[in-house]
């Protein structure tokens, strides 16, 4: 098989491309890394690549195929499906002995001492990781564009963001880097750059999969989870990471299921799973500001659903409205916490002022560390959590997260199997158009936040385009309905298999190839000065 057409191949196609013969797991790993080299000048999707590592992993899951292969089809079968394929690791995931920068220059230069759960969990599936992907700093941004780092440009256009904080790890899978990356999503993380970006994110139900490892956020809000150019990949990669881990005590003992290896790989079965399903299509949903063409292509989604023999009903989820005061509340509040123990003394980044004493070394680390960001978000949440604001801020919106949980309790309690959704109330837009005004940074959350707020699971999968940019559809159902959920994006994706929409590559790839041309941080310079120069023009 040729190196060029690897890069092409979904995860199960490279799958069975070993366990037959036709390729090796070092032949995968070589054509991934040669291309996400090539490109990354361009995409800035990768904080790391480590080829070397990544190679002598290729080499151990080559001789774990041949000793299978030695033994005979059970035990070549009883591989698990992720051996030997490539993976982007989101860099807030500690891998022994690799960096974990969280995207910021507070932890520049730290190693992890110990491998996150999910990562012993892929290490026991035989997957190998390619290196470590760009993000927003400690998760917190909408766009990729806050990372200390410089930003990610989208593959489909790479003047324009690929969504955060998760834009690397969603940028390396658009642009067949990796078949499939993790992420994390705390308001919107996985599933927004999985639609700004063309491609599948699951969001898991909190607990599902072992926070242990992963430099924290918003403890409360926080989950890992796929992404991938189609769904069968996204669920096999869940498989391989979620389950009970005890050093996690918000991670639940809930099993595994193995049919998330098993979706159906025929269009007309996968499709057929939708007959008598009810689906609600919650009407606050529909966000003042949103871009009519993507509403128009959730519509579309809809009738197709509907002419699918699913049945479509509006729902009211009341409470949304007030999710995003809610999140910006709670999820700044853990992070002030979370974020007390860079102090420069234990690990990171680290400033010593001549003749200063322990406060202004202290001061000057956090100062000097941070991005702008990670600032404005600490003192939101130092702010909610002081004596005399605490009840009239922190501990009413936490009355307001129980209504909002309480929303999609009853609409699942009146019978519906899912709710679908926007996953963006916009396609991928311009570097620096929302820099300046956080309020319009935050709005692009507005679809996805509610999941995190109620701990519920959501999937993003990709609906059409608007002016060339990609729609993302989001369906969200019940606690611990993932299988659901792949099963219903699944036979959306079997329907739409013959889109023409479907069988585009992201238009900026052929732009990203030139190694001399400009990067993402230039980029977003030279869309920056041409704004201030004439405010208000059209791009």
């Amino acid at each position: 098989m040729a190196a060029a057409d690897v890069t092409r191949l979904l995860a199960h196609e490279m799958a069975a491309a070993l366990r037959a013969g036709e390729t090796t797991a070092r032949e995968l790993a070589t054509a991934h890394l040669d291309l996400a080299e090539r490109q990354n000048h361009a995409l800035n999707a990768w904080l790391v690549i480590d080829r070397e590592a990544a190679l002598l992993q290729a080499d151990a899951a080559d001789a774990t195929l041949t000793s299978a292969r030695r033994a005979g089809t059970v035990a070549l079968h009883a591989l698990h499906p992720l051996h030997g394929i490539p993976v982007g690791l989101k860099d807030l995931i500690s891998v022994e002995g690799g960096q974990c920068t969280a995207g910021s220059r507070i932890l520049e230069g730290y190693r992890a001492p110990y491998d996150a759960h999910i990562v012993e969990r892929l290490r026991e599936a035989g997957a190998v990781f390619l290196g470590k992907t760009n993000m927003d700093e400690f998760a917190m941004g909408s766009s990729n564009e806050f990372s200390a780092y410089g930003p990610v440009s989208n593959p489909w256009d790479l003047d324009t963001v690929p969504g955060g904080s998760s834009g690397g790890s969603a940028a390396a899978v658009a642009a067949h880097h990796v078949p499939l990356s993790l992420g994390t999503d705390t308001g919107g993380s996985i599933r927004q750059p999985a639609a700004l970006c063309g491609i599948v994110g699951m969001k898991p139900t909190y607990g599902r999969v072992s926070r242990y490892g992963i430099v924290a956020f918003a403890s409360s809000l926080d989950q890992i989870g796929p992404f991938a150019r189609d769904v069968r990949d996204a669920a096999a990669l869940l498989h391989a990471i979620a389950g009970r881990d005890a050093r996690d005590s918000t991670s639940a003992p809930i099993p595994v299921e193995a049919e998330l290896l098993d979706l159906p790989a025929d269009d007309d079965e996968a499709a057929a799973w939708l007959r008598g399903r009810r689906f609600g299509l919650p009407r606050e949903y529909f966000v003042a500001g949103m871009d009519p063409d993507v509403e128009r292509r959730i519509r579309e989604s809809v009738a197709f659903l509907e002419n699918a023999g699913a049945t479509v009903d509006e729902v009211s989820l009341p409470h949304t409205d007030y999710g995003l005061a809610t999140y910006y509340i709670t999820a700044p509040a853990e992070a002030s916490a979370n974020l007390a123990r860079y102090d420069g003394i234990r690990y990171g980044h680290s400033v010593r002022l001549d003749g200063a004493d322990f406060i202004a070394d202290y001061l000057a680390t956090r100062g000097e560390g941070f991005g702008a960001e990670v600032k404005r978000r600490i003192m939101l949440g130092t702010y909610a959590l002081s004596a005399g604001y605490y009840d009239a801020f922190y501990v009413k919106a936490q009355k307001v997260r129980t209504l909002i949980k309480r929303d999609f309790d009853e609409a699942f309690a009146a019978g519906f199997d899912a709710l679908v959704a926007p996953t963006s109330p916009s396609v991928a837009f311009p570097f620096g158009s929302k820099t300046a005004d956080p309020v319009s940074m935050y709005l692009s959350d507005a679809c996805t936040l509610p999941v995190n707020m109620a701990g519920l699971p959501g999937i993003s999968i990709p609906c059409g385009l608007s002016e060339g940019l990609p729609v993302g559809l989001q369906l969200i159902g019940p606690a611990w309905s993932e299988l659901m959920l792949f099963r219903a994006a699944r036979a959306f994706e079997a329907l739409t298999a013959g889109a023409a929409w479907r069988g585009l590559e992201p238009a900026g790839i052929a732009d990203a190839d030139a190694a001399s041309g400009p990067t993402p941080g230039e980029r977003a310079a030279r869309l920056a000065a041409g704004a201030a120069l004439a405010p208000g023009a059209a791009r």
